[in-house]
């Protein structure tokens, strides 16, 4: 089974699209290649199933609510089901990771397995991201590498092994979390879905004048509290990350409308001003917008 390509197709809430895998497979392998260029990021997503990264070589600085955490080359970390998520090279960076639905290890959701084990491994609050140094937890890293091994290489019967290392993986992540499973953390889900409608509504809006407050009414709280719950969950601001967007944005903008000016462009992603746009753009990317443009135009 091949490797998917890598890409992002997220809707307003920043709830990935694309299937991972198949329905008779649920579980896609992924290589990619990372610079510490903005436009390498990883942007803050979520997708219903679980996902292992493991550092191939270089740095990435991974980010999930309330956490961050620095993987270097031989490290992994797991990503629960649900849970926003960020990653940027810090340098130059390659990564292979592994994509999986909940059911590939659990079956239905009336079985022992999912039962016992994955479902309330999927809803344990403390269980956001994990990271699994490769200097501390060798077996849990050779377990990834012998998975996603077997499905780059299509070794015959790979869908076994890759279950097997998966369901050890999962297992080891249930011994881990055990203490924990069904302990409820009721202002932690709030925080997550709130942030999740703020995000919604910014990826909707960001062309628009919308202020603190708006952002703050999306989740039915006030700006304080808004304030608090970005700062918790993606450590930066609302009007930080509103700003960073637009920017992102416009820089999608000069490749895919060639034809837009500059100013025409800032004025689309929200800005008054094509020189404050421009300024951004610089200190985001290094460059200049029509630099950006000509630089990727090459490429």
């Amino acid at each position: 089974m091949r490797l998917q390509d890598c890409g992002f197709i997220l809707n307003q809430a920043s709830k990935e699209l694309r299937p991972h895998g198949t329905i008779e497979f649920p579980c896609a392998g992924y290589s990619s290649h990372h610079t510490n260029r903005s436009k390498n990021v990883i942007p803050w997503h979520w997708h219903e199933e679980l996902e292992i990264i493991s550092i191939v070589s270089g740095k990435l600085k991974v980010k999930v609510p309330s956490k961050s955490f620095i993987l270097e080359q031989g490290d992994c970390i797991v990503i629960n089901s649900n849970i926003l998520h960020f990653a940027a090279a810090e340098g130059d960076c390659r990564l292979h990771s592994l994509v999986f639905a909940p059911s590939l290890i659990g079956g239905n959701d009336n079985s022992v397995f999912a039962k016992k084990y994955m479902l309330p491994l999927l809803s344990c609050h403390s269980f956001t991201g994990y990271y699994i140094s490769c200097k501390e937890e060798e077996q849990i890293v050779c377990w990834f590498q012998e998975a996603f091994t077997s499905m780059l290489q299509n070794t015959q019967g790979f869908e076994f092994i890759v279950r097997g290392c998966l369901s050890r993986i999962c297992l080891f992540l249930y011994g881990i979390f055990e203490q924990e499973l069904g302990i409820q953390d009721i202002a932690m889900n709030q925080d997550h879905l709130r942030i999740k409608k703020m995000l919604a509504y910014i990826h909707e809006h960001f062309s628009e004048n919308i202020s603190l407050g708006d952002i703050a009414k999306a989740a039915d709280i006030g700006e304080r509290e808004c304030l608090r719950c970005f700062q918790k969950t993606i450590q930066l601001s609302p009007i930080q990350y509103l700003l960073k967007y637009r920017i992102m944005q416009g820089a999608k903008m000069l490749l895919n409308n060639p034809a837009d000016g500059v100013a025409e462009i800032a004025g689309f992603c929200g800005f008054d001003s094509p020189s404050y746009f421009s300024k951004m753009f610089g200190r985001f990317y290094g460059c200049t917008p029509r630099s950006y443009k000509k630089l990727n135009a090459e490429v």
